[in-house]
Parts: C-alpha cells; structure tokens; sequence
C-alpha cells in the first residue's frame, strides 16, 4: 500500500516510542555531511556515561536573520544551476513511470551561519508543466511528516491529484535535509527498527538510547536538520529553479514549514496554501494531546460507521463497538498473534499502529480497517494490521525502512524549545489523556508519555520554542482545515489563519486528515486559488466527498 500524504504528524507517536538496549544500530563509518562534494570526518560517538562535568548537548542551530541571496556568501548557493536528467529507477517503486520526471541535486549550507564550510545536498524531482506556453512557475509540494519525502508524493500523486495544478505548473518534490534522497538522518538499522516498533511500552531510557544511535551515525547532521533551517533551504531552491516568489503547496507538517518560510521570508511569497494545518504556537504537550483526543473521536466514529455495515467484527450495538475494539488491541500485549504466512507477530503497538494508519483515511480506508480487524479478531490472522502498521511505519515488503521515523524524530527534537516537562506534568497529561481519549490510551503509562512528548534526553536542545508567526508583510495565503482531522485538529487551522496577518481559513465539514485529497470542492478552490489567485470567501465551507459506492 502507497501512502501519498505522509502518515506521521509532527508529534503523534501511536506505537509509544520505546527502546532498551539497542543492539544492531553500529555508526555507518562517515557522516553524510560533506565539505563541498567529500565526505567529512565522522561525527563523535555518544558518551557512555553522564558525569557532573559533563557540557550539555549542543544547541539545535538557530540560523541569524535571513539575508537571502542578499548575502555574498549565499550567492552562489542561490545562483546555481540545477543539472535535471532522467530519473534513475527506484526498486521501491518498480511500477511507477518515471518518464515524465527529471531528477536534480541542490547544495545548500549545513549551517547557515557559516555558508562557506560543510554543504549538504537536497534531492529534487520535477515534472514540467503540460503547457509550457501557459506555465506559471514552479509549484513546491511538501507531503508531512516532518520526514515525509516530496519525492515520493509526486510520483504517487502527481497525476491522480495533481494533473490540474501541472497544466499551468512545474511540479516540484523535494527531500528537505535530514529526509529521503537528501542528505539523511539514519539512526537504526532495519532489525533494531522491527524490534522498536514492536514494543509495547516504552523504557525509561528510551529517547535516550534512540539518540545515542542518531548521534553514533549522524551526529554531525544534527543540530542542523531543524525547521528554520529547512525554510532557509526552501528559499535557496525557489531562487535556484528561478522563481522570483515561492508557490506551495503544504500538507500536514508541510504547513509548519510553510509558516515558517513565509515568516522568513514573507516578501518572497508567492501563492502558499497550508492544508491540515499545525499552529506553532501549541507547545508540544499539548499539542500531543490534542492529537490523541482527535483520533479518539475519529476511532469512535469509525466503530458507529462499522457496525452499520455487515462484515463488522464488532457487533451491532453503537456504544459498545469501540470498547470492543481497543479491549481487542490492548488484549494483544498478552495475546499477540502471530502470522501464519510471514511468521511476524502483531503485538498491542503494531496493532494500535496499523489501526491509527487507518484513522488517517476516509470511508475507504476505515473499510480496510474494518477487514483487517475482522481477519484478526474471527479468523486470528494479523497480517492486514501488520500491512498497515508498516505502511505507517514506512517499511516495504522486504523489510526496508526508509528514514522517515528517524527524521521524525530528529526534526521534532531540533525544534522542540519548549521547556521539558516536568514529572508532575506528564502525570497530568497521562490523566488528561486517560479521561479524554480511554481507549487510545488506557495502555499508555507515564514512560509511555514522557517517549512521546520529551526531548529532553535529546542529543541535541531544540532552538524553536512555541510561537505565535504572523508573516506580516506576506501575499495572502490559504489555510485548510478539517472539522474532523486527527492528526492537526481544526482549532490549529483556525487559529493559525487568524495569527498571520493574511490569510484566509477554508474549511471541510468531515473526520480524516487535510481535505485536498478527500472534498472535490477543496480540491477545486485550492487549485483556483493556486492557478488563477483567487481566494475563496471567508467562511467558506465545503463537503467531503460521498463514499466511492454512494452517488
């Protein structure tokens, strides 16, 4: 199964991160930072031990005031040529047609403070507009994450949803740093990924130990992989392609960086539109729990949905479907099942995992959940829940990760400047969340929620803490939200559009997360707004698309 929106939002960890020891996860010899186009020296192995006298972990870069291609050290990173040639085949993607695509590499700074050392490189992929006689510029598109890769979003989509948009558009995908093809963060090898996922609960030691296998093969990487240095890497590509003005398209975590570009560089904004949009204000407690109380409300509407359908594993009664349900998952921690086909077992965290991957989706994709919790539940076959707890996870059928959950979590870490809570708050949050989303959570422990929510253990201290950006001066962006998205819930999208000081809220009526891909009359003002500028009326509401069965 293809994803095309990334799956992981900026703080939602459904399968707890947990982690002991982690064995398997050796460093990988160099570090992927290069000083031009060498490779550097090895970035440091962790320490073993704390002691008194220990410095504290290094500060996530927080680059000075953009200056653009303003700065003479910028200049040639701003004025390079992109070679775009064919794209080389891609074994993860054996039946995509990468005919129509072009493939590039942009070098931008590792530290935007120091422009003249170490370079990384960011992997782009372009499909030209269909009318090059009518072409408006590039169009950026970024799917989530963060560790969602832009790559992958335009060949999965760039014809089924983005056909209208590449008329009048080059489409442009793009790793940002730490992501994908681009200059990578890599922390677990395949095996120690399988074993993580796995686990039920978390250790007291586990975001701990995660760093320590970061540090060991990317440390250098960093503190440097944050996202004000991604919108200062996104200004390089939009001059880079040519653009005067950046036009993007953002999903999911791709709102945050647009946000953040268009704070940085708020003369240089094109057309912006932000669907399923985070508020960078929310501090990351909070926003986590947030999170888990929209996929409570969805996993509730799921199981009233199910129980009027015939194959429904969980009975007839609407108030009781969805006890039913999480008293299932839960009860795999004691009893989980293995496959009889791959011999994997799904255990309560895959199982919770592959469910929440569902939640992400509309009416279709809750039907796969309903399939895949009828196969475990009457015919004790876990192998649809493990499908999709490694579409979630970005694992392939060969047992390949690619690097999306390791950007995650640098990504969150390098930003994360929130002050780390303390033991009574997370006791208050594991309450909250007890109270406000039981069934998701009834599992969860203290341990479980301090994985999720704390980067204090961190290799590096985030520099970006929770922030009201205005973007003051910007062209007018579109911000999208969803009454009843999960994963960004639909008081960000309003409170984000009323802080910047232009942008117009649109909204969905509907459960899922972003509305581009879900509501035909989304799809068509974002596109009207992109193509032709015009901004849909305040207040505007619009439906989600009916079932594919229903007319």
């Amino acid at each position: 199964m293809n994803t095309t929106w990334a799956r992981l939002s900026r703080r939602i960890l459904p399968a707890v991160l947990a982690a002991t020891v982690l064995a398997g996860c050796g460093g990988s010899g160099n570090s992927p930072v290069a000083k031009g186009t060498s490779s550097s020296a090895a970035p440091a192995a962790p320490s073993t031990a704390a002691s008194a006298s220990a410095p504290p972990p290094p500060s996530a870069s927080p680059t000075p005031t953009p200056t653009g291609d303003a700065d003479p050290a910028l200049k040639p990173f701003y004025g390079q040529q992109i070679a775009w040639s064919s794209c080389p085949a891609d074994p993860a993607q054996k039946d995509v047609d990468l005919s129509a695509f072009q493939c590039g590499t942009a070098h931008v700074p590792l530290d935007y403070a120091n422009p003249g050392a170490d370079t990384i490189d960011l992997a782009l992929m372009r499909k030209p507009a269909i009318h090059q006689d009518q072409r408006l510029g590039s169009l950026f598109l970024n799917p989530g994450g963060p560790g969602g890769s832009g790559l992958d979003l335009l060949t999965n989509a760039a014809t089924s949803s983005f056909g209208n948009l590449n008329n009048r558009y080059d489409l442009i995908g793009f790793d940002p740093r730490g992501v994908g093809k681009s200059t990578a963060v890599h922390c677990l090898d395949d095996s120690a990924r399988d074993r993580l996922d796995a686990q039920n609960h978390a250790g007291p030691t586990s975001v701990k130990d995660l760093g320590a296998a970061c540090e060991a093969r990317s440390g250098k990487l960093l503190p440097f992989v944050g996202t004000v240095n991604a919108a200062r890497d996104l200004d390089v590509l939009r001059g880079a392609v040519g653009d005067q003005k950046l036009n993007y398209l953002g999903f999911s975590y791709g709102t945050y960086l647009g946000t953040f570009y268009a704070n940085q560089f708020p003369d240089r904004t094109g057309r912006l539109v932000l669907d399923g949009a985070m508020d960078p204000s929310v501090s990351n407690l909070d926003s986590s729990i947030a999170q888990m109380v929209g996929f409570e409300s969805v996993f509730e509407h799921f199981a009233a949905d199910c129980v009027k359908q015939s194959d429904c594993p969980l009975g007839s009664d609407a108030s009781t479907a969805a006890k039913k349900a999480a008293d299932f998952l839960d009860g795999l921690e004691a009893h989980p099942l293995t496959s009889a086909t791959s011999g994997r077992t799904l255990t309560q965290a895959l199982g919770w995992t592959g469910t929440m991957d569902m939640l992400y989706g509309d009416a279709k994709s809750w039907g796969y959940l309903r399939i895949g919790l009828s196969n475990a539940m009457k015919a004790h076959s876990p192998d649809a829940l493990i499908e999709f707890a490694d579409d979630y996870n970005s694992r392939d059928q060969q047992g390949h990760y690619s690097n999306q959950a390791d950007a995650n979590q640098a990504i969150n870490c390098a930003d994360d400047g929130s002050t780390p809570p303390t033991d009574d708050q997370i006791q208050q949050a594991l309450q909250q969340l007890h109270t406000k989303a039981p069934y998701l959570t009834n599992h969860m422990n203290a341990d479980d929620v301090r994985a999720a929510m704390d980067c204090a253990d961190w290799p590096v201290h985030g520099s970006t803490p929770p922030q009201v950006l205005k973007a003051t001066g910007s062209a007018p962006i579109l911000v999208v939200g969803s009454t009843g998205d999960d994963a960004t819930p639909y008081a960000w999208a309003q409170h984000l559009a009323s802080s910047l000081a232009d942008a117009t809220l649109l909204t969905r009526d509907g459960d899922g997360h972003t509305g581009y891909d879900k509501s035909s009359c989304i799809k068509s003002d974002v596109d009207a707004f992109l193509i032709d500028g015009t901004m849909p009326a305040a207040g505007t509401h619009c439906a989600t698309n009916p079932p594919a069965n229903e007319s």
